[in-house]
């Protein structure tokens, strides 16, 4: 089975192979690197699910007829801000260089300064959108609550993770070893609801 990630973030792909693997979907899993005229789409959608899918379709005309196809959507969403920053998430700042995660969580924690402890919650959300083979589209979603903390913590992850308190383990995203983490974060809770209907469709 090949499955193709519309990903060139060496960290999710990781993590993607690390759970195939877990899960005993024995496939060959590739991310955009070495597709030259892939280019990555306008992430122009409302939801996660809709730019999940606008990834998705990106990387399918390139895609080996064959293989299926996926994409992932996330980002944190903050009760006290209204939802934000949401499917802005990996943006926020205003930038998507090489410092983007470093201004990102110096803005959050500017933004959330003055909210008292109590109304910090927060969940990440993650959308992965599925096309398989014969045109199907699915898409499965994930979250993994828990609260902004009042300063970075952690050198495991990326993004917020190191701003993100998850009271369950007393200790941030980022203090998480990544094998934990893979077990319960937004991302395995979509991916085990991925894996189960890959298993079903496939006949694992």
């Amino acid at each position: 089975m090949k499955i193709y990630i519309a990903s060139s973030n060496p960290h999710k792909i990781s993590e993607f192979s690390q759970m195939f693997e877990r899960e005993g979907v024995n496939c060959e899993l590739h991310g955009v690197e070495g597709i030259a005229a892939y280019k990555p789409p306008e992430e122009d959608g409302k939801s996660f699910e809709e730019n999940a899918f606008i990834k998705a379709e990106a990387l399918k005309k390139f895609a080996p007829q064959n293989a299926y196809v996926m994409a992932d959507d996330s980002g944190i969403v903050v009760d006290a801000l209204g939802g934000a920053p949401g499917i802005f998430s990996a943006r926020y700042a205003g930038s998507d260089g090489p410092d983007a995660d470093r201004l990102n969580n110096k803005k959050l924690l500017r933004q959330m300064d003055k909210i008292e402890d109590s109304k910090r919650s927060a969940r990440f959300v993650c959308v992965i959108a599925l096309i398989c083979p014969d045109g199907l589209r699915k898409s499965f979603e994930g979250r993994f609550e828990g609260f902004v903390a009042r300063k970075e913590s952690g050198a495991n992850g990326f993004g917020y993770d190191p701003l993100f308190y998850v009271p369950e383990f007393g200790c941030t995203s980022a203090e998480l070893p990544p094998d934990k983490k893979n077990l319960v974060s937004h991302r395995a809770n979509a991916f085990q609801k991925l894996s189960k209907f890959l298993k079903e469709k496939e006949k694992i």
